[in-house]
C-alpha cells in the first residue's frame, strides 16, 4: 500500500502497511537513521519525531496516523549543527553515549517552538519520558535554557 506524507518538508510516498510503525518507515523505507529505536513501547523517547509540530513516539505511531501529515525528524534541525539546540548541546557537552540525543533534541525543539522562555518545570514536563541512561539531565536542562536564550535574542 502506498502512503504519502511530508517528511522534513518533502512529500514522499512509501510502500508499507498502514500499521507499520512510523519509526520503521523513517529508518527502513526512507533511510533516515537519526531517529533511534530504544524500547519499542514509547517509554524511552529515543524515537521522538514531530507530527504536525507535536512530539510523538514514532515506535508506536502507525504510518496511517502520519498519512498526509507533516513529519519532522532530527535531520530537520540542521545539516551542520547550527540549530541553537545543537549548538547548546555541544557547548554543554550533553552527549555521552549519544543514543537518546535525537529524541531529546526533538522534544526540546518542540518545547522551544511553543515556549521560548521555559521554566524549570516547563522543561521537566516537556522532557519527561525522554530517558538518558548516562544521566546528563542537568546538562540537557542547561542546554535548553541556553538555546532558549539564543532564540529569544534572534
Amino acid at each position: 500500500m502506498t502512503t504519502k506524507l511530508n517528511v522534513n518538508g518533502k512529500t514522499v510516498s512509501v510502500n508499507a502497511e498502514p500499521d507499520t510503525p512510523l519509526l520503521w518507515v523513517i529508518r527502513d523505507e526512507l533511510g533516515m537513521t537519526g531517529t533511534k529505536f530504544g524500547c519499542g513501547a514509547a517509554l524511552c523517547g529515543a524515537c521522538t519525531v514531530h507530527l504536525n509540530g507535536k512530539p510523538v513516539r514514532s515506535c508506536q505511531t502507525p504510518l496511517s496516523a502520519a498519512a498526509g501529515q507533516k513529519v519532522a525528524t532530527i535531520e530537520s534541525l540542521s545539516r551542520n549543527n547550527t540549530h541553537p539546540l545543537q549548538v547548546a548541546w555541544i557547548k554543554h557537552d550533553v552527549p555521552q553515549c549519544g543514543y537518546c540525543q535525537s529524541g531529546q533534541l526533538m522534544s526540546a525543539a518542540a518545547l522551544l517552538t511553543a515556549n521560548k522562555n521555559p521554566s524549570d518545570a516547563d522543561i521537566d514536563a516537556a522532557m519527561s519520558g525522554n530517558i538518558c541512561r548516562c544521566g546528563t539531565y542537568p546538562r540537557i536542562k542547561a542546554a535548553i535554557k541556553d538555546a532558549a536564550s539564543t532564540l529569544r535574542k534572534a
